[in-house]
């Protein structure tokens, strides 16, 4: 046998042995935070407590049902055609409801485009979230009434926003921290490794917390990372955790424990909230193209609204009388929105060229006018047509 064919023998193997070496971290089993199982039952965890009373936990479960109805009514006035696209957070319920209610009311929020339950819990009213989907405006809400920013369409670019943010409350000596949220997908943007750089490296007071929803579009986890994303905040000096994302009492301790850490100057965490979006990604998709109905039933178990609602019942912590409550205030929500949104009206078109500069400018100026022109030659068209 040659020098060469000994050689040549030998590098399947030294490959077989890289290959299997990169896959070990994909196959262990990642640690999982929860306190309440699929079943309703109610578990303990050593580093994570929790102790909520009978009328917070009710509390967390309105907020989860009154939430999802407000969501199902958004979807079907998108299909009515009266709004130009949502995002539903069908199934993300508990990683929203439970983190929202983590924070305090200095804290400051930084949402994706599907955070409709952490704006509930931070006072925003419901249908002000439906104007920019409606095309009437640019957000519908005053960012720093409830400290929630604005929602924000181009993925994964609040992380920035967020960092930069806390490291200024740092400066400023505030005692107050900031949550950023984003998705599995865009976990894998460049803005969101530059946000967990900059804010390891100053040490800023900010949770990053990514709700891993299984899929980014028709994109799985899979395609997208070879190891758990909590493991990512290890390469840049900060710890991750992974919680179960449909477990709303541990994505309240879990977010909870990660905001006071911020709070006592030890820096950034990551918190990943491993869950599942049950409806399509936008009303633009179409999820039955990439997926298993087996895959969707299989999470639909563990929704995370039936889980509280097994433990309230078992623990006696909530009687009928409450659920039929809820459900009348439920479908209250739902006409109030259906009849907000119908209501909305429509801007002044010329109104696109406001407040682009707080000064003017003069080729704002210029497509103004030639804007309004042809605007007015419409007009002048029906003159003619009399």
């Amino acid at each position: 046998m040659t020098v060469e064919s000994t050689a040549a023998a030998r590098k399947p193997r030294r490959a077989s042995k890289r290959t299997s070496a990169a896959k070990k971290p994909q196959s262990a089993e990642p640690q999982l935070v929860q306190l309440l199982t699929p079943e309703g039952e109610r578990v303990e965890h050593p580093d994570y407590s929790i102790d909520l009373s009978a009328e917070e936990l009710r509390g967390l479960y309105r907020d989860m049902v009154l939430t999802r109805r407000f969501d199902a009514e958004a979807t079907a006035l998108q299909r009515q055609g009266e709004l130009g696209l949502w995002a539903s957070l069908l199934g993300q319920e508990a990683a929203q409801i439970g983190s929202g209610r983590a924070l305090r009311d200095d804290d400051y929020v930084f949402p994706t485009y599907r955070e409709h339950g952490v704006a509930w819990c931070r006072g925003v009213d419901p249908t002000n979230l439906l104007g920019m989907f409606r095309g009437v405006n640019h957000g519908g809400w005053d960012p720093n009434s409830n400290n929630f920013h604005l929602y924000t369409i181009v993925i994964g670019s609040q992380t920035l926003h967020a960092t930069g943010y806390a490291m200024g409350v740092a400066k400023d000596g505030a005692d107050s921290a900031v949550i950023a949220y984003f998705g599995d997908g865009a976990s894998s943007q460049g803005d969101v490794a530059e946000s967990f750089t900059f804010s390891a490296v100053y040490n800023a007071p900010v949770v990053f917390f990514c709700q891993n929803n299984q899929w980014a579009i028709s994109e799985p986890t899979e395609r997208q990372t070879r190891v758990p994303l909590y493991q990512r905040a290890q390469g840049f000096g900060f710890p991750g955790v992974r919680v179960d994302g449909n477990d709303v009492l541990a994505c309240l301790a879990v977010t909870r424990s990660a905001l006071e850490r911020a709070r006592r100057g030890e820096g950034p965490t990551l918190v990943e909230a491993f869950t599942y979006r049950m409806g399509a990604h936008t009303t633009s998709d179409d999820p039955t193209k990439y997926r298993a109905d087996e895959e969707r039933a299989a999470w639909e178990a563990k929704d995370p609204i039936l889980r509280l609602r097994t433990y309230l019942e078992k623990a006696g912590h909530a009687d009928e009388a409450f659920f039929t409550a809820l459900e009348e205030e439920s479908e209250t929500l739902g006409k109030r929105v259906r009849e907000a949104v119908r209501a909305m009206p429509d801007p002044e078109p010329l109104a696109l060229f406001e407040h682009a500069y707080a000064d003017g400018n003069s080729l704002v100026d210029e497509e103004r006018a030639q804007f309004a022109a042809y605007q007015a030659s419409f007009a002048d068209s029906a003159e003619e047509g009399k």
